[in-house]
């Protein structure tokens, strides 16, 4: 499996799907000057194939937010990945947001969140890997995808059956 973040202005957005290759697939956006799930939503109607988008949780941004945002975004694309991002608990963050995309109750107590008995309905109309970062790789449950650069503006992540980073160029 891989995964291919593409870091893009709000300008570049509109302009970029058309230059990335088939090989590069699928795709995370990550904008580095605007809000990502508003820009994508404004601009997903013309995409095809498998997206995911990056999104930075915090204190003002909060899993249960991200859970909201990726739900919304699910519904207007076809939304497969969403990496979780934090300057702490990550791992946390992600937990909160996969539970929060069931159709199931979620009761759930961890570093970042206290939540019971709580619905999150509708659930996406296809289900999201909920990804979070780790030092550079990306994490789903015991998968790990390694970082390996790309061209410029594109992180290229790998998984590795053998287990061991492949190294980056």
């Amino acid at each position: 499996m891989q995964l291919t973040r593409l870091d893009v202005t709000a300008a570049d957005l509109e302009r970029w799907p058309a230059l990335v290759s088939e090989d590069e697939r699928p795709l995370v956006v990550r904008v580095s000057d605007a809000d990502t799930v508003v820009v994508v939503a404004a601009v997903a109607q013309r995409w095809s194939g498998s997206w995911g988008v990056w999104l930075s949780a915090s204190e003002d941004y909060p899993a249960a937010l991200i859970a909201r945002d990726v739900k919304t975004l699910a519904v207007v694309m076809d939304l497969d990945h969403v990496v979780i991002d934090a300057d702490h608990d990550a791992p946390a963050h992600a937990a909160v947001v996969e539970a929060l995309l069931s159709d199931a109750a979620v009761t759930l107590h961890n570093a970042v969140a206290t939540i019971t008995d709580a619905y999150n309905r509708p659930v996406p109309p296809r289900p999201v890997c909920v990804w979070h970062v780790e030092g550079e790789d990306l994490v789903h449950g015991a998968r790990v995808l390694y970082r390996r650069e790309g061209r410029e503006g594109v992180g290229v992540y790998v998984e590795r059956e053998d287990g061991d980073p492949p190294t980056t160029s």
